[in-house]
């Protein structure tokens, strides 16, 4: 009988696999064994864990992932081979070079991210870092610098703008086309919004559209009813004032992100996910398939138990007491009872609606925070140095909050490494753009020297303080953490990785933003930009410190400067938890990226949005009637 998949006997022991070989992640293996098979029948090693430099040396882990194999530029063209022939059935030498470079380019990177393809840009630090902070940076400052067609107030605009949100966003100077903002710039924010909620779901291993429409179906309809649903109020006298407000419009693109939510929650109710009990299958179905729901629950779960061995819990952890220890499970009459109204799974999605809501209530937030730091300029040191730490405070906590419910262990809430991954990059570029968007309004470089000190030490003191095993026993202590120490230091040096693609981004993104908004077409689109302080009275605002007002050139200047400091203080960090630690930081990013390649996609298009979120927020919207 022929043999079209090779399977391997597996030996599930009651202990955590050993170091060479890779955690059990739900019901598979990350990685398949390290050993087998050639044609000879003979036995082989796979020449390296990930392919990674150095054979994985540096790494806080070497085998937490899924396997890439390693190897030369041969190994690669074999397997785009095997591609090629799953999806041409052969016929991959009638393959044009295009149609290559786009299933290279396109579809192996965002469309279905394969891991060669992404590991093959990760390894690189000018593709690397290229895709994570210049691509979503350039396509930010492109749509912002579309020009609008404007037109001149009219006279009585002036009574209406006089109690407008000035001198913070700066007064309204033109009228705007309202179609071309709806289709091309508000249609494109809402676009970036859906794709990034969509390659969420895909981290999460769910559709969240009807099977019987299909994504593009869906997609395009959500889509539509984006843009037209504003239009009647547009059109109604008694409601066109909403549309004068940015905070309305990102309300309603909070409606359109949480629909995606919405409509999972109710495929799943309709497949009746969230009841314990199934249909009744045949026997026949019932040996391609598990019994747990149709059988009788006691008996099931007993027999559940004793085929399926413990899972476990940590997966960085290769202490030999972890490898020992077991993960309890919930036995007796309260978790069959649990198990039949409260299914793992269904339980699961709701921790990760909390996750979702929670990251689309933050830009929210942020909204509402600059708006109140707006409305009270001019400022201070001490009240800017105010202003930005409680913001850092407000973000990390909801960053902990998003941390604590999504988890990184399997049946820890949603228990989802790259999602966690995704959400602190969500957190920690929101945090930095509201940051950079604050810089337009220092009014000394003093003030810009003061936030970088606290910046940097911060940064270059407190990090590698708290990587130590002491910091982490007296988190343990404290019990604000219940991790190994493994795995803390490994999200710890995941941190530092993603807190370096949040502060590039978020600076080019902001440097190429005030260049092209200051210089270009869309000046008086966007007042915040044109470094005015003018309050209706049709001159300058003398400002609480006339010698050190704020201008273009300070903040372009100043701001680059911050920019190197921010690069000299994220190699100096890097360079110490190499020393102290042994651990390579970049290698950790490189892996991660290499083990979840659907990370790769989903980071470009939550950085996107955040910074759209941050220009959105500024800009002033007068539509000419």
């Amino acid at each position: 009988m022929p043999s079209f998949f090779q399977f391997t006997q597996g030996t599930e022991s009651r202990v955590r696999p050993s170091s060479d070989s890779s955690p059990l992640l739900g019901r598979f293996r990350a990685v398949p064994p390290t050993q087998h098979h050639d044609q000879r029948g003979g036995v082989r090693r796979q020449p390296s864990q990930l392919g990674l430099l150095s054979n994985g040396r540096g790494s806080v882990h070497v085998g937490y992932g899924a396997l890439v194999v390693g190897g030369d530029e041969s190994g690669d063209e074999s397997d785009e081979g095997e591609d090629d022939n799953d999806d041409d059935e052969g016929d991959t030498g009638s393959c044009l070079a295009w149609e290559r470079a786009w299933r290279r380019w396109v579809v192996d990177l965002w469309v279905r991210p394969k891991q060669l393809a992404v590991k093959g840009v990760a390894e690189k630090w000018y593709t690397r870092y290229g895709l994570l902070v210049f691509l979503p940076a350039l396509m930010t400052i492109a749509w912002c610098s579309i020009p609008f067609p404007q037109y001149p107030l009219p006279h009585d605009d002036d009574d209406d703008d006089a109690q407008d949100k000035t001198p913070g966003h700066g007064k309204a100077k033109v009228q705007v086309n309202f179609w071309f903002f709806l289709f091309v710039y508000y249609g494109f924010y809402n676009i970036t919004a859906l794709f990034w909620i969509t390659k969420v779901f895909n981290l999460y291993s769910l559709n969240w559209w009807p099977q019987s429409l299909g994504f593009p179906l869906t997609v395009s309809l959500i889509a539509i009813l984006s843009v037209a649903a504003p239009i009647p109020i547009y059109y109604m006298d008694a409601t066109r004032f909403l549309t004068r407000h940015n905070t309305t419009w990102i309300s309603w693109t909070f409606v359109i992100m949480a629909m995606p939510v919405a409509i999972a929650f109710l495929i799943l109710r309709n497949n009746e996910r969230h009841l314990g009990l199934r249909n009744s299958l045949s026997e026949t179905q019932r040996i391609f398939t598990s019994s747990w729901w149709t059988s009788d629950p006691a008996d099931t779960f007993a027999r559940r138990e004793r085929r399926r061995g413990p899972v476990p819990q940590d997966l960085f952890d290769d202490s030999p007491a972890a490898r020992g220890s077991l993960v309890q499970r919930p036995t007796g009459g309260a978790a069959l009872l649990r198990r039949k109204w409260f299914p793992a799974s269904f339980v699961r999605f709701l921790w990760f609606c909390v996750a979702l809501f929670v990251g689309l209530m933050a830009y929210v937030l942020g909204e509402a925070y600059a708006e109140i730091y707006l409305r009270t300029l001019p400022h201070n040191s001490f009240e800017t140095v105010v202003y930005v730490y409680g913001w850092v405070v407000t973000v990390h906590l909801l960053d902990a909050l998003t941390g604590w419910v999504l988890g990184i262990r399997e049946g820890e809430r949603v228990g989802s490494y790259p999602l966690s991954w995704v959400f602190k990059l969500y957190f920690m570029v929101t945090y930095q753009t509201y940051v950079r968007a604050l810089y337009a309004r220092l009014r000394s470089p003093k003030q810009f020297v003061i936030l970088q000190i606290l910046s940097s030490t911060r940064l270059v003191v407190l990090t590698p303080i708290m990587m130590t095993t002491v910091f982490h026993k007296v988190l343990s202590i404290l019990g604000l953490t219940t991790l190994s120490y493994g795995t803390y230091q490994k999200l710890q040096t995941r941190n530092v990785f993603i807190r370096f693609l949040a502060e590039n981004t978020s600076m080019a993104a902001f440097l190429g933003s005030i260049l092209v908004l200051h210089f270009g077409a869309n000046k008086d689109v966007y007042p915040y930009f044109a470094f005015e302080e003018d309050h209706g009275s049709g001159g300058k605002h003398p400002g609480t410190y006339p010698s050190e007002d704020y201008d273009f050139g300070m903040t372009f200047w100043a701001s680059g400067v911050t920019w190197g400091c921010e690069l000299v203080a994220s190699l100096v960090v890097r360079i110490l938890i190499r020393v102290i630690f042994g651990v390579d930081v970049g290698l950790e990013g490189r892996m991660d990226l290499a083990v979840w390649p659907e990370l790769l996609p989903t980071c470009v298009a939550v950085t996107l949005h955040v910074l759209q979120n941050m220009l959105f927020s500024i800009i002033r919207l007068r539509f000419r009637a």
